[in-house]
């Protein structure tokens, strides 16, 4: 990095990215889980929930833990012992999750698993709370939002691959239909999870990761010292809100889905899976798109990768269901969707704000149209609203954390803590369907990308009445 400061730092980036994976194969992989110890504990459907609030609510009480330690030594935690011990500390609580899952599935017991679950939420809890302004900081400011995209982009890939292998781990070759699973079944892949865990834990322990990057600390003399907490800056405040509903819109468009398809156009529930599919696989071919800019400063190249990389992004989601043997029939016409996203991709130019306030608008667009139509038009709809969703994570947490110099640690650990949006928006919008029809419940989406829409224009002005101009930053990086 001080070599360098004008490129990304590939050598340390992609030894980073790796806990991005874990997070997406983990995430997804619970919804596997879901139904498997609904059998196996003979539990109702909102006792099987357990699972996703178990691992979602984890995020907010490992965040409220983070700021207690950080109370109690007069420091903040990750300021003190540094980013790379961070990340490995967080590694080791998350492998201790996985080893809960022995004795749970020896003596059958659903609390014990949930707990299993807990504890590598706590886990990815510190490390998200270390890996996100990291993975900003290695490298230049112009493209930190790209670099965020791109780890999210790999987080995907763990979304798309890890139900394949734990439902593989669990049940066998799904060719064989086999339905029938001992709860013992679930200890090994976690145990090799868990071992997964502690070697990449080694491995950035001995890795070139900066303890302290130079680019969250520099900015501490440019007045952040006057400032004693992170929630003194008014862009991390309307951030947290702007985490909060982005992720709730997210969960909550997929969630609500199935529910849909079911209930509205008849599908079997054994029809919908590939369709959730290309939900999530949407946020992978966003996010590859958005990551281009990482790679390059060659504006020919980056127009070239721009094309490229959603197309093959969604090579990956049509070869990933080739492979499980669904139908590929209906999805080609979702490539002329793509276009789309990479029409608003250019036109965002790189400005994470711009990027917000464009994506936001589309996802209102997107559920608009879903509302209004029928059939598979309005599933393709609600589907798109994957792609749109897919950098606005990066463009928040970039916006919020801007200007945070010292804080930015404390910053990015009130941004993890409002994950658990995920859970309770959901869970709104399923309440809203119980008086308005599930269609018309898509509404509460549209709330969320309104609100994200206004945030993407008002902090533009705060972060330049403190000196912070993504496009002036952008342009003289050209």
């Amino acid at each position: 990095m001080t070599s360098d400061s004008s490129k990304t730092n590939w050598g340390q980036f992609i030894p980073l990215v790796t806990v991005f994976f874990f997070w997406g194969f983990v995430a997804a992989s619970n919804d596997i889980l879901i139904p498997v110890f609904k059998k196996a504990f003979d539990l109702t459907q909102g006792q099987s929930q357990f699972v996703s609030i178990a691992f979602y609510i984890s995020y907010t009480v490992g965040s409220l833990l983070y700021m207690g330690v950080s109370l109690l030594i007069g420091k903040d935690l990750v300021n003190k012992i540094g980013y790379k011990n961070g990340l490995a500390l967080g590694l080791v609580i998350s492998a201790l999750g996985t080893l809960l899952f022995y004795p749970a599935a020896n003596t059958g017991s659903y609390p014990l698993m949930l707990a299993g679950l807990f504890t590598v939420g706590l886990g990815f809890s510190l490390q998200q709370t270390v890996a996100n302004p990291l993975a900003i900081a290695l490298g230049p400011i112009k493209t930190g939002s790209q670099r965020l995209t791109l780890a999210g982009g790999i987080n995907n890939f763990g979304t798309t691959i890890g139900p394949l292998i734990v439902s593989f781990a669990i049940f066998g070759a799904a060719a064989s239909g086999n339905t029938d699973m001992s709860i013992e079944s679930v200890k090994i892949p976690y145990l090799i999870l868990g071992l997964a865990f502690l070697l990449v834990a080694v491995l950035l322990k001995f890795s070139s990761l900066p303890e302290h990057p130079e680019t969250i600390e520099e900015t501490v003399e440019e007045g952040s010292s006057s400032k004693n907490s992170a929630l003194q800056y008014p862009q991390l405040v309307m951030g947290m809100i702007a985490i909060f509903l982005y992720v709730g819109v997210e969960v909550s468009t997929a969630s609500n889905l199935p529910a849909y398809m079911e209930t509205k156009l008849g599908f079997a529930i054994g029809d919908i899976a590939p369709y959730i599919s290309l939900y999530w696989a949407s946020l992978m071919i966003g996010r590859w798109t958005g990551a281009v800019e990482a790679f390059t400063d060659n504006m020919s190249t980056q127009k070239i990768l721009r094309f490229i990389a959603p197309y093959l992004a969604f090579g990956v989601f049509l070869l990933v269901n080739a492979i499980a043997k669904h139908d590929l029939t209906p999805f080609y016409v979702y490539g002329l969707i793509i276009l789309v996203l990479i029409a608003a991709d250019m036109a965002s130019k790189g400005n994470p704000a711009r990027m917000l306030l464009i994506f936001s608008s589309l996802g209102i667009v997107a559920l608009f149209t879903g509302m209004a139509t029928s059939g598979m038009i309005s599933v393709y709809a609600f589907t798109s609203v994957g792609l749109f969703c897919s950098t606005l994570w990066p463009c928040i947490f970039t916006l919020a954390v801007s200007g945070l110099g010292k804080h930015t640690s404390q910053g990015s650990s009130f941004l993890i803590m409002m994950i658990m949006g995920g859970g309770i928006v959901s869970w709104l919008q399923g309440f809203v369907s119980d008086s308005v029809g599930i269609q018309s419940s898509y509404i509460v989406g549209v709330i969320c990308f309104a609100y994200l829409a206004f945030y993407a224009w008002k902090v533009s002005g705060i972060l330049r009445t403190q000196g912070i101009d993504f496009d002036q930053k952008i342009s003289g990086g050209h």
